[in-house]
């Protein structure tokens, strides 16, 4: 009987060998986490989690008793040692498994800060896992002062979190400006105010020198700008590296991630990748999406292609980010764009239109659910939109899905 062996249980891993099953497969299936706690959801962490909004339970994406209905071997809490693609198996500490196939959906690690400037004192946490967020919470209290290292979308979200609870928020980013690498400077203006009026004090264009601590405890930091801080905590958000180290040591192709081809088959034609950890061809060229959209549609993709139906990996990319009261919902990629369009709302509704040209690429829409559905589906489609009909907000947007 066959066997695929699947190697990260998170939201890929778990779409994958449940669409194994849904597909009709009927041979052995193992997912192997590195984790204890059953794949579980990731974007409520930093969020309703954090906050106490949200039980652990319903953070898992499907209850312990699917994966035994569905005949699927739950290897939790289990690091994998190394793969022998040659002989087709897994080592563990002290257990070979064989496999027929194997699929990588090992996602991605985040970044840490160094040990020499302090990143290995307690108090300092990453915002990645249950156990991180666990770890966290008990100093995210009324009163407390935190350091959050980086004006990305982790940063802003672990930020707009610990505002709600009460802790003094100081955001340090070493760009000129917060969300640089991935928003236009209408966006990351949009959301500097949001927070400045939610009280954080973000400095832009500063750095973290060191951090300092007694006893093995974080107490205070020292920026590149020759100031200093007391704080009770520290959340690094500096961004997040393809988990890829196994793959590399077993001799597949990396490329930004685990390379693969269209349909999601890596140099080995016995081991396929999806999810955060992947690198697809896109337009042209190689992309790899750190997102949950990309992770369930990637893995999915990949499961059927393990099965052999052949369907390249076709990506719409999408994604969002919850802050205060203002959900941002984001379509396309901007990458490339020369010019913005903003179409302005009511109160904290407003979206920003990128252009290459007269050429959507994708949308930002904070709070605007309608103007993010019309921009994705002409994104989708390959349309465009007329600049001015964008721009003016008393203008439908609907007759533009039919031009």
């Amino acid at each position: 009987m066959t066997h695929i062996a699947v190697i990260g249980a998170g939201q890929a891993g778990a779409s994958l060998v449940a669409k194994l099953r849904k597909s009709g497969f009927d041979g052995d299936i193992t997912l192997i986490g590195a984790e204890d706690a059953l794949p579980y959801q990731r974007p409520p962490l930093s969020k309703a989690y954090l906050l106490g909004d949200m039980e652990k339970e319903r953070l898992f994406l499907r209850p312990e008793s699917f994966y035994a209905e569905n005949n699927i071997t739950l290897r939790l809490g289990t690091r994998v040692e190394a793969i022998d693609p040659a002989q087709k198996q897994i080592r563990l500490q002290d257990e070979l498994i064989s496999y027929d196939q194997l699929a990588l959906t090992t996602g991605s690690d985040p970044r840490y800060l160094p040990a020499a400037i302090g990143g290995d004192l307690d108090g300092v946490h990453v915002v990645r896992t249950l156990t991180d967020i666990d770890g966290m919470s008990p100093a995210v209290t009324e009163g407390a002062r935190a350091l959050i290292v980086g004006g990305g979308y982790i940063g802003l979200e672990a930020a707009a979190v610990c505002a709600k609870r009460g802790v003094a928020v100081t955001l340090v980013e070493m760009s000129e400006r917060i969300l640089q690498r991935v928003a236009a400077q209408q966006t990351s203006d949009y959301f500097r105010a949001l927070h400045q009026a939610h009280g954080v004090d973000i400095r832009e264009g500063i750095g973290l020198d060191r951090l300092e601590g007694e006893g093995g405890k974080v107490t205070g930091a020292l920026l590149s700008d020759g100031s200093a801080l007391q704080v009770d905590f520290v959340v690094v958000g500096v961004g997040i590296n393809p988990a890829s180290d196994l793959a590399e040591a077993a001799g597949l192709t990396i490329d930004n991630g685990i390379a693969t081809d269209a349909l999601g088959r890596t140099s080995d034609p016995s081991i396929w990748a999806a999810g955060d950890c992947a690198s697809f061809p896109f337009q042209g060229g190689r992309i790899r999406l750190e997102s949950v959209p990309n992770a369930i549609d990637q893995a999915e993709i990949v499961a059927e292609n393990m099965l052999g139906a052949g369907k390249p990996y076709i990506a719409t990319p999408w994604f969002w980010s919850d802050q205060y009261d203002v959900k941002l919902q984001i379509a396309g990629l901007n990458t490339g764009y020369d010019n913005v369009v903003t179409r302005a709302g009511e109160g904290a509704t407003t979206s920003f239109w990128y252009y290459q040209g007269d050429r959507l690429l994708a949308v930002d829409a904070m709070n605007d659910p309608r103007a993010y559905m019309v921009a994705k589906r002409l994104i989708d489609n390959g349309k465009t939109a007329d600049k001015q009909i964008v721009a003016n907000p008393e203008a439908d947007l609907k007759p533009l899905l039919k031009a």
